[in-house]
C-alpha cells in the first residue's frame, strides 16, 4: 500500500490533525503567556533573574519528572493524559493573572506546570509515532518543528502588542483561552488509545528505563548534545526582557523565524547523508552570534543576530532522528519524554544561571558567556557525535534520497516517539 508523502500525506493520516493543532495552541500559549509573565516579574521587581526564571521556571522541573515520573509516558493513556495537562496548564495559567499576587506564588505555580509538563511531553511525542510510521517521523517532527515556530512568532507578536498596549494581564487570559481549546481538541479528536506499555507508572520503573538508556555511550552522547548546547542559548533567550525591555517581543519573534528557517531547510530540503553532516556546525552557528552581545548591539543589529543564530536549532532535528534509530521501539516513548524533560531542564536550569550571571554584570556579557559556554560543550561532544553517526548506520554514504521525495514505505506500524528547541 502506497503511504501518501509530503506534508500534505501527513494530514490525510488518522489524529494526526488534532494532535498538530492542539499542539500549535500550546506553543503559542506558552510564547504569549511566558512573555506576558516575564514583562509582569521584570516591571514588579526590576530583576533579570526572577524575569527569567518566571518564563522558563517551569523547565526547572523537569528533572524531577524525568527521575520519577516517566514511566507514565508509556503506561498512561494518551488522550485522557494529554488532556489532563492542557487543563492544568490552562488553570495554572489562570492563576497567574490573579492581580496582586505574589512573585513567590508565581514561581510555584510555573514549577507545577513544569511538573506537570514532564509527564505530557514523552505521553505526546510518543503517540506522534503510533499515528504515524517511523519512516515518516522526521517528516512529521520538521513539520510540528516548522509550526512551532510560527505559532511563537504569532505568540510572541500577539503578547508584545498586548502587553505594550494593555497590561500582562489580558495576555495571560489569552493564554490561558488557548490552552483550554487545545484540550477541547484532544479531547474530541483523538481515539481512546491503550497505553503502550502494561504495568504501572513507577520511581522503580522510571529509574530503570533511564539506566538502560544512559548504559549506551551513543545515546548519551546525543543526549547531551540535545539538551546542553541549546539549553544554554535558551538562557540567552531568557534575557531578552532584561536586555531590551520594550522589544523583547521582536527579538523572540526573530528567534522563532530562525528556528522556523533552520527545520525547514533540516527538515524539507535535505537528504538524510547531508542532514547528518550538520548536527555540530549547526550548533557552533546557533551559539556563535550571541558572542558579539558583549558589545550590545542596537535592537535591529541584535534581531538580525538572534535570526540567524536561530537557524541552529534544526541540530535538534538531526539529533532527534539519531536518538530514535539508537532506540529500541519499546522505550521510545520514555526515551523521546527523557529527550524532552532533559532539555526543558537545562533550559531552566541556563535561564536561571543567565539570569543570575546578568545580575553581577549585564545582560549583553551574560549572554556571550553563556553562547562561548554552548561552543565550548559543542567542541566537547563533537567526535562522539560522529562515532554516534557511524553507530545509527548514517554514514557519509546514507541515501541522498530526501526526506519529502515520493517512497513506498510499509504499511504504518505501532511504533514509539519528540519538543521544542
Amino acid at each position: 500500500m502506497r503511504t501518501p508523502s509530503g506534508y500534505s500525506g501527513l494530514f490525510r493520516t488518522p489524529e494526526f490533525t488534532p494532535l498538530f493543532l492542539s499542539t500549535a495552541a500550546q506553543t503559542a500559549a506558552q510564547t504569549l503567556g511566558g512573555l506576558a509573565l516575564g514583562t509582569q516579574v521584570f516591571r514588579a521587581t526590576g530583576s533579570p533573574l526572577l524575569a527569567a526564571v518566571s518564563m522558563f521556571g517551569p523547565s526547572l522541573a523537569q528533572v524531577v519528572g524525568a527521575t520519577f515520573l516517566m514511566s507514565g509516558a508509556d503506561r498512561l493513556p494518551p488522550r485522557a493524559t494529554l488532556t489532563g495537562v492542557a487543563l492544568a496548564f490552562a488553570a495554572g495559567t489562570a492563576v497567574l493573572a490573579v492581580p496582586g499576587l505574589p512573585v513567590q506564588a508565581v514561581l510555584a505555580v510555573v514549577l507545577v506546570q513544569g511538573l506537570v509538563a514532564s509527564l505530557g511531553g514523552g505521553v505526546r511525542w510518543g503517540l506522534l509515532t503510533e499515528i504515524l510510521s517511523k519512516e515518516r517521523y522526521l517528516l512529521g517532527r520538521s513539520l510540528f518543528g516548522m509550526t512551532s515556530g510560527l505559532a511563537q512568532i504569532a505568540g510572541f507578536a500577539t503578547g508584545g502588542v498586548l502587553v505594550a498596549a494593555l497590561s500582562p494581564r489580558p495576555a495571560l487570559l489569552l493564554a490561558a483561552l488557548l490552552y483550554a481549546g487545545a484540550a477541547l481538541g484532544l479531547r474530541l479528536g483523538l481515539t481512546a488509545r491503550p497505553p503502550r506499555a502494561s504495568g504501572r507508572p513507577s520511581v522503580r520503573a522510571t529509574w530503570r528505563a533511564n539506566a538502560l538508556l544512559w548504559s549506551s555511550p551513543a545515546r548519551r552522547c546525543v543526549y547531551l548534545a540535545l539538551w546542553v548546547p541549546n539549553g544554554l542559548i535558551v538562557g540567552c533567550e531568557s534575557l531578552y526582557v532584561s536586555y531590551a525591555p520594550e522589544a523583547a517581543g521582536t527579538l523572540f519573534a526573530c528567534a522563532a523565524l530562525g528556528m522556523f528557517a533552520g527545520d525547514v531547510t533540516i527538515g524539507r530540503l535535505l537528504s538524510p547523508a547531508r542532514r547528518a553532516r550538520l548536527g555540530v556546525p549547526l550548533l557552533l552557528l546557533l551559539a556563535g552570534p550571541y558572542l558579539l552581545f558583549a558589545l550590545r548591539p542596537p535592537v535591529p543589529v541584535a534581531a538580525v543576530l538572534v535570526l540567524v543564530a536561530s537557524a541552529g536549532f534544526g541540530a535538534s532535528l538531526v539529533q532527534q532522528e539519531r536518538l530514535v534509530a539508537l532506540t529500541p521501539d519499546e522505550l521510545s516513548g520514555h526515551a523521546l519524554g527523557l529527550h524532552s524533560a532533559g532539555m526543558l531542564t537545562m533550559q531552566g536550569v541556563s535561564a536561571a544561571l543567565a539570569g543570575a550571571l546578568a545580575e553581577l554584570t549585564s545582560p549583553g556579557t551574560a549572554m556571550t558567556a553563556t553562547a562561548a559556554a554552548s561552543v565550548t560543550v559543542t567542541a566537547v561532544l563533537a567526535r562522539g557525535l560522529r562515532t554516534a553517526r557511524t553507530d545509527d548506520g548514517v554514514s557519509e554514504a546514507a541515501t541522498e534520497t530526501p526526506v519529502h521525495a515520493p517512497a513506498d514505505l510499509p504499511p504504518h506500524t505501532t511504533t514509539d516517539a519528540p519538543p521544542t528547541r
